[in-house]
């Protein structure tokens, strides 16, 4: 397939690039989150609770996959060079894989540890949980609102993250104020166990859009058929084929097509692209590159099968 990258003048791809994602709410997160977790390594064995200890080794893998995350997020605003001419975007993505991957693993050790306790359960000191919890849910939540207003998936795994801890504090909270009251030790492997099922939910739906857009999968975001439909109302444009549809990291996506029009169309096709353009910009796709064919040129899409 041909892209004829150099008959599109006056290319933004390094415009499009440049504003790239802040990385401050990553950065907030991870010192929030490393000096909780250092703070939860404190109170649960003080408290003698699984759950807050558990999360503790949990929070403690994601501080590290945070600084890879914030690393990554600050490379993924590179401009466009030789070596990645689309730019460095979808390095954001490594930082959402290793997020997920750290997850995964924290989740299991979870489940495992809750497991054994359920076998055995002692009663933590549900008034050293309650404050801990009520600590959780505020530290959690101001990273949470520093990233409310981030769309790439790196930014979106990373408050996904947060966002679970604020739940999982949350049930923190309710679990330990009942046992005040009652001495029901097995609560708080139970609760344990809950979160780690949560957590491995989101983290599938996470790693599924995740590999999506390494794979090139058309954006969940863009409907390819209207897009169609919606070339083939522009005047001159007889056929559309050959559409590709992708994403550099879930926000920003990326079309080539093919538009085939009229054998007595003129030469000027400088409108007709610049139509295109719109249709595709309308439709959640921020970059175009079109390829303009009359009717009686042989394509080589029909050659090649691409």
């Amino acid at each position: 397939m041909r892209h004829h990258h150099g008959h599109e003048k006056g290319h933004n791809h390094g415009k499009e690039h440049e504003h790239g994602h802040g990385d401050s709410g990553i950065r907030t997160a991870f010192f929030l989150n490393l000096a909780f977790s250092l703070i939860e390594v404190v109170g649960g064995y003080l408290t003698n609770s699984v759950a807050i200890l558990s999360d503790a080794l949990h929070d403690l893998g994601d501080s590290f996959s945070l600084a890879l995350a914030w690393y990554f997020q600050k490379l993924s605003r590179k401009k466009r060079d030789l070596s990645y001419s689309y730019g460095y975007r979808r390095f954001s993505l490594l930082g959402a894989l290793i997020n997920s991957a750290v997850l995964l693993v924290g989740s299991i050790f979870v489940i495992g540890e809750s497991i054994k306790r359920l076998a055995s359960p002692s009663m933590p000191d549900a008034k050293g949980m309650f404050a801990l919890a009520v600590l959780g849910i505020v530290i959690n939540g101001i990273a949470v609102l520093k990233l409310r207003k981030k769309r790439s998936l790196n930014d979106r795994t990373v408050s996904l993250h947060l966002l679970e801890d604020v739940l999982g504090w949350a049930a923190v909270l309710v679990a330990s104020a009942v046992m005040i009251f009652v001495e029901v030790p097995f609560l708080d492997p139970v609760l344990s166990l809950g979160i780690a099922c949560y957590i491995l939910f989101n983290i599938y739906n996470n790693l599924r859009d995740t590999l999506r857009v390494i794979l090139q999968g058309t954006p969940e975001n863009v409907d390819a058929v209207e897009i169609e439909k919606t070339l083939l109302n522009i005047e001159g444009i007889e056929a559309v084929h050959d559409l590709h549809l992708w994403s550099m990291d879930g926000e920003f996506n990326i079309s080539s097509v093919h538009v085939v029009v009229g054998t007595n169309s003129g030469d000027d096709m400088t409108e007709l692209k610049k139509q295109v353009k719109q249709v595709m910009k309308k439709f959640n796709v921020q970059h175009s590159t079109v390829e303009i064919e009359r009717k009686e040129e042989p394509c080589e899409y029909y050659e090649t099968g691409c």
